[in-house]
């Protein structure tokens, strides 16, 4: 069984999936999503609880700077939701913040071009997501 990260966005979700002891995050993919059609990316995020056995979900939940949650969080707590209702298979929510900007960062510092970098920063952020967790909880 393994765990799942998404970053949630408007246009895309990014998937991290975590190894099977639950130590390290990889990036996986990134899904296009149509939020205001409700094209929710469900369909693919089903393919990959079978080919994985995704036990537990991850959803990044993007903070304002001040710890309040903002239009963009509710629409992650709100796809988080849905994600459980359909799937019934939990999800943890995850602090996020500065995660993207994080993402960004390495990728730069990796020397990736503007064009590859927009492909896979969703990705990135959703690894981040999801290395965050598996750390958190392996401490306890």
């Amino acid at each position: 069984m393994r765990i799942a990260g998404l970053d949630v966005g408007t246009k895309t979700v990014g998937v991290a999936i975590s190894d099977a002891m639950g130590w390290t995050a990889q990036g996986i993919e990134t899904i296009p999503v149509d939020t205001e059609n409700r094209h929710l990316g469900f369909k693919r995020i089903s393919a990959l609880i079978e080919e994985y056995e995704i036990s537990l979900f991850v959803v990044g939940l993007p903070k304002n700077m001040n710890g309040t949650i903002g239009p963009r969080g509710e629409a992650c707590q709100q796809y988080a939701r849905l994600l459980e209702q359909k799937f019934n298979i939990p999800v943890k929510m995850v602090d996020e913040r500065l995660t993207t900007m994080q993402a960004e960062r390495i990728l730069l510092e990796a020397d990736v071009s503007r064009k590859k970098r927009k492909d896979v920063i969703d990705k990135m952020a959703a690894t981040l997501i999801l290395q965050t967790y598996l750390d958190s909880n392996s401490k306890k």
